[in-house]
This record gives C-alpha cells, structure tokens and sequence, in this order.
C-alpha cells in the first residue's frame, strides 16, 4: 500500500536529479504523484511568487504538495513521504541504517558530484584546488561503498529501499561524466550494484532507457560555460560543490542576472570603441579556456624547499631502461644514491581483498602514476604485483628527492596514496638493499605470493 493516499503534485524542472528520487520512490511505492505541467510551474517563474513562498518558504525545487493541502520541500524529505514501509525500513533498526545513508550520501555524495561534474556541464567555473580536493574525496566514497557492497546486493536488508533510490540518484552524474571503464572496473561491487539498479523499471520510468555511463572522464568546458554564463540557465541538480556557497539554484541565478546587468553596462561602454579592438569570436573561446586557468593562483613548486640532490634522477632511469638491471643499473644506483638528500620507501596496498582479476590490479597501479606526471623529475618507482587471480595483492620500492612523505607536498598527488601504507626505509640497512634490487629486478615473493608482473613509475 503507498504511503500516501491522496493525490499530489511535484514541483521540479525537467532533468532535476534531485526530484528523481521522489518520483522513483513513488514507483516503488504506488503514491499517486503528477509532475507539475508548464501552465502549473515554470522554473524562475512561478517559484518567485508570492503564492509559491507561502506554501515552500526556500522557493526552490524540488517541492510537493497534495490534495490535502499538505506541503513539503527539500529532496529527502518528499521522497521519505512518498516511500512505504519497504523503502523506509521495516524495524527500527533498518529505519535507522536508510537514514544513515541518506545523510552519507547528501554530505558526502553530493558536494564531490557538485564539485567534479559541474565545471563539466558549463555550469560552474573550474578551480583547480577543488577539484584536486573532491577528487581524493571521491576515490575515498568510492571505495568505502565498494567494500560495504563486496558482501550485500543491498544497501540495507535484502531488498531495494531509499538508502539505494537516494545513493543511486546521487552518483548519476559522477557515472555520467567522471567515473570512466577503469574506475567502473576497479570498484565492481558497486558498479555491479549501481547497473542493477538503473536497469530496474522503476527507474528507467523516471531517469530513461538511454542513460549512458561515462567512457572518458569529462574535462571543463570553458566555451559552454562561457555561453550559459551569458544567459539563462538552471544547474540540473540541487548538490553543493565543495568550498562553495549554500546558494539555492534560484539564487545562482539571481546572481547571474545581476552580473548580466553589469556585462551589459560593460557592453555598452565597449560599443562606444572602434571596432578594431573587438577581440573575433574565435578568439573570445580560446580566451575564456586561457582565462579559467590563468585566473588561478599560481602553485608553489612543491619541492621548493627540499634540499638539492647530487643524484642524477634522469641518469639512473636512462641507466635502468637501457642497461642490464643487475649489471648496470644497481650498482649505479648503490653507488651515486645521496642518502643525505633523498630517501627510500617501501609501500604496500590496504585492501588486498578486494582485488581480483591480475588485469585490473595492475590497472589500479597504472592509474595511480597517471595522477602523478608532475612527480617524474623528482621520483622512480617499481610496483609489483604478486599472485594469481582472485589472490593477488600490490607493493612497491619508491625513492625520490626529500626525506618526507612526497605525497603530501601537492594536493595533485594526493589521490590513491592513501590506499597503501607507507615505510620509510633505512638506506644502510641490508634488508633495504635486498628489497630494493629485488623490486627493481622483478622478482621473489611477497607474503607468500610469487611475482606475477610490474609497473615502473619514471
């Protein structure tokens, strides 16, 4: 049975992520809800009158009201009122667990989708800092919601509830435009459980049968930006990105029609020149990509204030990738290592029991260099990857220029590290050496598992 009787109207604009989770929960449900037509609600419009305030006092969307004269606003909330027992939760305990996540998935979720997809959508204006930052946050969701999957089919009990409609809505755009084949690959459980869901007809009803998931990670789009900024244009979910302000969309766009204001005042006075100096439209798109990362502030070299080194870092890799390994390579390595100014590191990876296919292990490895590009001139890694399929697990030898944690020098590297543990290594200690030329030389055991095969990072 719903848990709604009566007869209600949602408020939303079309594509509203955020309201799918009402509308899907009422297909669960059976709650007899209609979407607002546009002679009932036009977005901008109708949510700035007075009559509207008076019954949603935010004005925003998504918003439900029923024959009964019964209002409400915020996603969550309309969503809960429109579930019934089964999607709420049928004991205490379960109530409290689709809760739990409800609020998982609207702090954490929802910001980093904010922060990463925006900027793609020529929304949101591009900041580097950000999103370095809702990247590591998203890898971290992602991992958590993988290994608390690895063993349910279910968020909460064995069946679909809330906790699943709402997490589900939350990560449409990141599967959309961010999390790409290799991601997808790397957290299967839930990937395995997101496509579950999206293919039921409940939310194929709402969402649509050609939702098509990322194939390469969506860059900034500074040129539609650049156009959307100049006109009307409503965001197409509620989240807030991370570090900015608790704005309604509404409110965004009241800013963005005061900043037209003032572009035409700019207009105007720009009118009054030659012509000569009117930049051509060609070069208005390039200037505007030019501009999202030249109004950035500028990075400290991250290794500004690490002492210089004596170890020739291009002489060894040139040494390492054309000579012998054992011959050549080692005991130049042995012989011109500066221990005084760089330091030797052992890593191993946190969750070996994740790991399944030897493919995807050494993909999980060869995405982590690939956040690391600006960390070549300074560092050389070996990781390897030891046992069989579905028993495999990563470690690795690193050396580079500093004593500390290079890591943690730049939030551009700031992205997998923490999925290993890390050890400094003491350069005189002979253990180090056997380690050392083992990992460089591709070979031996780690944990009882045989060497399997590598990956150097130079």
């Amino acid at each position: 049975m719903a848990s709604n009787q009566g007869k209600g109207i949602l408020y939303i604009f079309p594509g509203n992520i955020q309201g799918f989770k009402a509308q899907i929960a009422a297909k669960y449900s059976g709650a007899q809800v209609t979407i607002a037509n546009e002679n009932q609600f036009k977005m901008n419009e109708t949510n700035r009158l007075e009559e509207y305030a008076s019954k949603f006092p935010t004005s925003k969307v998504p918003a439900y009201e029923n024959d009964s004269g019964f209002y409400l606003f915020e996603s969550n909330a309309i969503a809960h009122y429109l579930s019934n027992e089964q999607l709420r939760g049928k004991s205490l305990v379960e109530q409290s667990e689709v809760l739990q996540w409800i609020e998982y998935s609207e702090r954490e979720i929802n910001p980093v989708s904010a922060t990463l997809t925006y900027p793609c959508m020529g929304i949101l204006q591009f900041n580097r800092s950000n999103n370095e930052h809702a990247k590591s946050e998203l890898n971290n969701i992602l991992r958590l919601l993988n290994q608390y999957l690895r063993t349910r089919t279910y968020f909460v009990g064995e069946r679909i509830t809330l906790a699943d409609i709402t997490i589900a809505c939350d990560l449409l755009l990141l599967y959309q435009w961010i999390i790409d084949p290799s991601t997808r690959e790397t957290y299967s459980n839930l990937t395995r459980w997101f496509l579950t869901l999206i293919h039921q007809a409940e939310f194929k009803d709402v969402i649509g049968i050609d939702f098509k998931l990322c194939e390469k990670t969506a860059q900034f789009d500074a040129k539609k930006f650049a156009e959307l900024s100049q006109k009307d244009h409503v965001t197409q979910s509620q989240p807030r990105a991370k570090k900015l302000s608790h704005n309604s969309d509404e409110h965004k766009e009241e800013a963005r029609s005061k900043k037209e204001k003032k572009s035409a005042k700019q207009e105007e006075k720009q009118a009054k020149k030659p012509k000569e100096s009117e930049p051509k439209e060609e070069d208005h798109a390039d200037d505007e990509t030019d501009d999202a990362y030249t109004n950035e502030p500028k990075q400290k070299d991250p290794f500004a204030d690490i002492p210089k080194t004596t170890f020739n870092m291009d002489e060894f890799k040139r040494v390492y990738s054309n000579e012998d390994t054992a011959e050549k390579a080692l005991p130049y390595f042995w012989t011109n290592f500066d221990k005084d100014h760089c330091s030797i590191w052992f890593c191993e990876y946190k969750y070996p029991d994740e790991l399944t296919q030897i493919y995807r292990t050494c993909n999980l490895a060869s995405g982590f260099f690939q956040r690391l590009d600006k960390l070549r001139k300074h560092a050389f890694g070996s990781m390897c990857v030891f046992g069989e399929n579905n028993n495999n697990t990563i470690a690795g030898i690193w050396f580079w220029r500093g004593h500390e944690l290079v890591f943690e020098l730049s939030p551009d590297w700031q992205v997998d590290y923490e999925s290993y543990t890390w050890k400094r290594l003491s350069v005189d200690d002979e253990n180090t050496r056997r380690l050392v030329n083992q990992y460089l030389l591709w070979e031996g055991e780690h944990n009882g598992k045989k060497f399997n095969q590598g990956k150097i990072f130079k």
